[in-house]
């Protein structure tokens, strides 16, 4: 009956319109007067002590690091670099794109952040240059779903205060899946380039003096992620440090080698930084509400005793997981997927004796891969928006990748060791 009143609390709070944050608020209240403890204290004290976490310091400096990698050049000498080493290949644009997703989801951890900028800076060369552009939006969108997976991921960081699991390993384990998935967008792409995009070779030509000029103004946006995951691997940062470090230096090679970095534009930059992050961690603070709820209803308890039949088989199970949260995923966006589910589902992953480090990847894979799936596909509206195709067509484009990405998934569920033998060498 617990279940029933939490998800029917929920379910009937979205459908009223509310805002996810409310509605988890909402289910959790509903959760308080089934059992009778009805405080609004508790409510208070559990929204105070859930953002009062030193981890969660990342999220607010990791987002002000994407507004100024974006507004200090550092974004588009990625993409300079990458057209220059492989723009002229056939589809070329397309794996320029691959690559700018991938380094640029290394540096902020923002999937919208990230597509945003990606597809502002090359939709426009995209379509110049006769691609498909609803494929190329739908390519652009995929490259974007790299972020929330590879460090500094926030939805990562958030995952790790939640089921309490170590950030930095959870950090190192998603570099080798954040890999694979740039492989399987580029062999996707490949053939999709084959018969729907233009040969660029046809208006550009390599040229190594090019690629060396590019390489050499671009070497300090290419340094970033290196100095971030570095410092984590060698224990000279925490992953809060690091974010800190990522500001820093994102002003320092914005403003002074650069020289695109106003410092008037500081204020505008920090407000636009900090409203995205209150977003966040207001949600953080109401879902953590509900999670205190949860465990108080024993709800992880009833889910186990649900999902006991596959507890022996741990590649079954997964695979059961990994349907219910695809299908939750299509519903919600990614964060409260993470901040609803999470205390959920860690018992059964403890019960079952699966890493939670491994899980905490695949969780995230997930509900990344969400974000490209309607009907709410974030990640896809923000595409469409910045490409002026409609949404519809944005979808259409997508389909390829998404499923490319998808099959990716499940083949970490039948090898594990795709993620957890990488993930021990990191460490």
């Amino acid at each position: 009956m617990t279940i029933v009143v939490f998800v029917g609390s929920l379910l009937g709070a979205m459908a009223l319109g509310m805002p996810i944050a409310f509605s988890l608020l909402v289910s959790g209240i509903a959760l308080m007067f089934h059992l009778g403890n009805f405080d609004t204290q508790i409510i208070a004290q559990n929204m105070l002590e859930g953002v009062n976490n030193y981890p969660l310091m990342a999220v607010p400096f990791f987002m002000l690091a994407g507004e100024l990698m974006n507004a200090g050049g550092l974004s588009s000498r990625i993409v300079k670099v990458a057209e220059a080493a492989v723009g002229h290949v056939r589809g070329g644009l397309g794996y320029v794109a691959i690559i700018a997703a991938t380094v640029v989801a290394s540096i902020s951890g923002s999937a919208v952040a990230d597509t945003a900028a990606v597809a502002a800076l090359l939709i426009p060369m995209m379509r110049n240059a006769g691609y498909n552009v609803p494929r190329s939006a739908g390519l652009i969108a995929a490259g974007g779903i790299i972020a929330p997976v590879i460090p500094p991921s926030i939805a990562i960081v958030v995952f790790g205060v939640v089921a309490q699991v170590s950030i930095t390993k959870l950090f190192l384990a998603g570099i080798a899946p954040g890999a694979m998935m740039a492989l399987t967008l580029t062999a996707t792409w490949w053939f999709c380039a084959r018969k729907e995009s233009p040969a660029a070779a046809a208006t550009q030509r390599f040229e190594f003096r090019r690629l060396r000029r590019s390489l050499m103004d671009g070497v300090w946006a290419l340094v970033l992620p290196v100095v971030i995951i570095g410092g984590m691997k060698i224990g000279a940062f925490t992953p809060t440090e690091a974010a800190v470090v990522a500001v820093v230096y994102a002003i320092a090679v914005g403003r002074f080698v650069y020289g695109e970095l106003n410092l008037r534009d500081l204020p505008r930059l920090i407000i636009t930084a900090t409203k995205t992050s209150s977003t966040v961690l207001f949600l953080v603070a109401c879902a953590l509400v509900s999670a205190w709820l949860i465990t108080i209803a024993n709800i992880p308890a009833q889910v186990t005793a649900l999902l006991d039949p596959f507890i022996d088989n741990k590649i079954l199970l997964m695979f059961v997981i990994m349907l219910l949260v695809i299908i939750v995923g299509t519903a919600l966006d990614l964060m409260p997927t993470v901040l609803i589910m999470t205390p959920i589902l860690m018992p059964v992953i403890t019960k079952a004796g699966i890493d939670p480090v491994y899980f905490g990847v695949m969780f995230i894979l997930n509900n990344a891969i969400g974000l490209l799936t309607p009907p709410v596909g974030t990640v896809l509206n923000v595409v469409a928006g910045t490409s002026r195709c409609s949404l519809d067509s944005v979808i259409a484009g997508v389909w390829p990748f998404l499923l490319s990405l998808t099959a990716l998934m499940f083949l970490f569920v039948l090898f594990p060791q795709l993620i957890l033998v990488p993930a021990s060498w990191l460490r």
